[in-house]
């Protein structure tokens, strides 16, 4: 069995490399890559079949790290992460210093500061957001354990974390809550 550890530097190898990765998020299992690189977000855009003008979520570690990838951080953000009992993506109005394609059209990104051990590891280590979007082809219903993950999804990864692998409690996305430069914000999904 391959032990945390080594899970954390197999998808390191692999993210610095450009590649895609396959790993358990404080929500559904995710494809990930460098959120900064545009050629590894290009492939995520093609394993997942997925139209480039739809943008993507963003995992960070922290505050500090948000900051560094978000032009303006309203306050009200501290406040609604410290309320919500369950993983909370933001909008943001407007991201910075990520890869073309990470983005809404608008400018705005999603991010959620992620607390799964495996995740907030990674991320802290990779010192760079990771891409989360979920292991599917897009269109078709997102897996809430790694057993509904689709082989194809499964083999398109340069690397495929084994931790979490048997767990197979039914996860589910995030809540999400869009968040404008005044802000006032509007639930997008519960």
């Amino acid at each position: 069995m391959i032990s945390f550890e080594e899970d954390i530097k197999g998808s390191l190898i692999v993210l610095r490399e450009g590649g895609v990765i396959l790993y358990p998020t404080d929500t559904i299992w995710g494809l990930g890559c460098d959120a900064t690189n545009p050629a590894a977000v290009e492939k995520i855009f093609r394993i997942k079949s997925r139209d480039g003008n739809k943008s993507l979520i963003i995992l960070v570690d922290g505050e500090a790290m948000l900051e560094r990838y978000v032009r303006d951080v309203p306050d009200i953000v501290s406040e609604l992460t410290s309320v919500s009992d369950s993983p909370l993506t933001i909008i943001y109005p407007e991201g910075k210093n990520l890869a073309p394609g990470v983005h809404d059209e608008d400018g705005s990104i999603g991010i959620r500061i992620c607390s799964e051990p495996f995740c907030s590891e990674l991320i802290t280590r990779f010192r760079k957001p990771i891409i989360s979007t979920s292991a599917n082809i897009s269109g078709k219903p997102s897996p809430s354990n790694f057993s509904e993950i689709d082989n194809e999804i499964k083999k398109s990864a340069g690397y495929v974390v084994t931790y979490r692998q048997k767990d197979n409690r039914k996860y589910k996305p995030s809540s999400v809550i869009k968040i404008d430069k005044n802000g006032a914000f509007k639930i997008i999904r519960m």
